[in-house]
């Protein structure tokens, strides 16, 4: 049994973002449509469940018509310390790509690294390390 997992609805590119994600941070990707689940409330090939496993896990769908779609206010996903420093970097480099470099991840006068990106799909995230 895993902690924590993000289950994220999307506005109808699921596919798109979970792959961009399972391309960030590796793992393995799994989607199912709604037509493999049998749902009739909307397209046949939008995605109704899929995961990206590995060091990182991520849930996601397209949003029904009866769920919003990801809109995240006053939350971060953290990544402090979740892999060695070089990954961490590679990973934020890679989710700042037609995203916002919030704030760059860098040492700070306390001794840690860490910095803050806003990705593609709108979700923050802070990343960062020990030495």
């Amino acid at each position: 049994m895993s902690g924590l997992v993000p289950y994220l609805f999307f506005p109808g590119n699921a596919r798109e973002a979970l792959t961009f994600y399972n391309d960030v941070f590796g793992g393995e990707l799994a989607l199912f449509t709604y037509e493999q689940f049998s749902r009739a409330d909307g397209p046949g090939d939008a995605i109704a469940h899929g995961m990206v496993s590995g060091s990182v896990q991520l849930f996601g769908a397209d949003a029904g018509p009866d769920q919003d779609a990801v809109h995240i206010v006053g939350a971060t996903f953290s990544l402090l310390g979740a892999a060695e420093p070089a990954v961490l970097h590679r990973w934020f480099d890679r989710l700042s790509e037609s995203g916002t470099n919030v704030d760059p991840l860098q040492k700070r006068p306390w001794g840690d690294f860490d910095g803050q990106v806003t990705d593609r799909h709108g979700i923050r995230w802070l990343i960062g390390y020990q030495e």
